[in-house]
Formats: C-alpha cells, structure tokens, sequence
C-alpha cells in the first residue's frame, strides 16, 4: 500500500510536467506526509489543471456520521474503484494527480521494521494516480476537499519490498486520467516508470516525525 509519502517539489516543477494553470506558489518540502493531513494535488478545472490543497484521506460527498468514524480511505485499490461505494463516483468524474518526490515501505518483522525509500531512477516527481470529492461537514457546513492514492499489485521490481504499490502515471497521461472517458482502459496498461530505492533512518517510522527535515530521505549511514 501507501501509507507515507514526500512532497519536495516546485510550481515551476510540475507547470513544466503537467500545464498547470493558476498563479505560482511556494511549495514547503514535505517528508514525512501521513494521513489525514494536508497534500498538494492536481486535479481538472475548466483552464486546465490546477493545483489545490486536500486532506489526505478521501471523504465521499454522501458520509453522514463523524469524520473520525471514516474508515481509512487513504489509498484505494485499483480492483475495485469501480464498484466500491467510498470510490465509484470519484473514480467515475473526479480523478486527480498526486504528484510525489517519492513513498517510504517497510520490510522486516512487526517490532523490527526497516524502512525504504523509493523515488522516480530518473530524479523526477512522479505522478500518481488519485481521487478526490467534496464533501460538507453536516454541522457547520464548511466543504473538505480530500483525495487518495490509487494503488494496486506490486511490480516484479517492487515485490521483494511490498506486494502492493501506488499506481504511477507516465507524466504524458495526466491530461488523459484527469479527463478522459475510459480511465479502466489506462489503469490496464502496462505500467514501468523505473524506481531506485534505498533504506533511511527509522525516525520516519512515527508518522509525521520530522516533515520538514531532508535528513529523513538520507541513505542510513548504519543500521536503522
């Protein structure tokens, strides 16, 4: 699955990969995102595809009961978008782009997990697949935006690691999972964006521990 990502990316970065439209803004370096919190996502808009802030965590536009009885609705698996009710919609008519300097896995033993970076061998963001809703907090009537990572089977590269992974768009297909008309037909092609990894320290295992420090994707200089 996906569970902990990084954002260190620039408006600059990724207008040039995905045409973005709207004014430019900073982009604080995130290394330690964890659910629930705040991510940058691109999704469509009728001038072409922005850039906009969500929860990390999708929230269907129909949930009634309080936000914290939500199942964990981070990633959701490419098997069933279609007919699951947290994702069918969203899958149907608002598909985005979470675009990723890289994700952390785990392997090991419960109680002596070791933790892995992997990122784009090229050095570039990579463009993961998403959704996203709104949904209207029934009290207060404030609107959320919250998205998640698609993800599905783990490549024969990625297994040794984890037997699931996100689902990682060329960045060429973008304007096509944002808008076009037969998304199952994309998420069944081939998928081979080539990935390097490399262990880090194990301060990455608190969820959320040291989001603004670049010592987190560092090579571990011994045993994590």
């Amino acid at each position: 699955m996906c569970g902990r990502f990084t954002q260190n990316l620039s408006f600059a970065e990724l207008r040039r990969l995905a045409d973005l439209v709207g004014q430019p803004r900073n982009l604080p370096p995130r290394y330690n995102i964890a659910p629930t919190t705040e991510i940058e996502v691109i999704r469509a808009a009728p001038g072409g595809p922005e850039l906009v802030a969500m929860r990390w965590g999708l929230v269907p536009s129909w949930w009634k009961k309080p936000l914290q009885e939500l199942p964990s609705n981070f990633n959701a698996r490419v098997e069933t978008l279609a007919e699951k009710p947290m994702f069918r919609a969203a899958f149907k008519s608002r598909r985005c782009v979470i675009p990723a300097s890289g994700f952390y896995e785990w392997t090991g033993e419960p109680g002596d997990k070791t933790p892995h970076y992997f990122s784009a061998a090229d050095g570039n963001p990579l463009a993961l697949a998403g959704l996203w809703e709104s949904w209207r907090e029934p009290d207060a009537g404030e609107t959320l935006l919250s998205a998640a990572i698609v993800v599905g089977p783990a490549s024969d590269w990625m297994r040794p690691y984890h037997d699931r992974m996100p689902v990682m768009l060329e960045w060429r297909e973008t304007a096509e999972w944002l808008q076009g008309r037969d998304p199952a037909s994309l998420l069944a092609r081939p998928r081979g964006v080539p990935l390097r990894q490399w262990i880090v320290s194990r301060k990455v295992n608190r969820a959320g521990f040291g989001d603004d420090d670049p010592g987190l994707i560092e090579p571990a200089r011994e045993r994590p």
